[in-house]
């Protein structure tokens, strides 16, 4: 099930792995994403923790982890099409995976 947190993350949880995006109503108050920074594998976050940020044409947004655990994947197919975020928030949009 997926959860959502009040920055507009969203977690879902799989085998003791979460993987964590951006909600609908986030990406669109964003507009066109155009660049995604997002942790290296192995980063350690804590819940609450900034952990990358998105661009977007006309603003920029911090992100924050929803969970405490270590990055065990993040979205590589968000560095060549960041507007994945846009157009598919929930699935292939992703942004990290990380041990819960």
């Amino acid at each position: 099930a997926r959860k959502f947190t009040d920055k507009h993350e969203w977690v879902s949880v799989e085998n003791g792995i979460g993987t964590v995006g951006i909600s609908h109503f986030a990406q669109e108050a964003l507009g066109d994403v155009v660049y995604c920074s997002l942790p290296e594998t192995g980063t350690k976050l804590s819940k609450d923790d900034e952990f990358g940020a998105l661009e977007s044409v006309k603003a920029a947004s911090e992100l924050y982890s929803p969970l405490s655990g270590e990055v065990t994947e993040i979205n590589g197919a968000l560095a060549e099409n960041p507007g994945l975020v846009n157009k598919s928030c929930y699935q292939d949009g992703w942004l990290i995976k990380m041990t819960v």
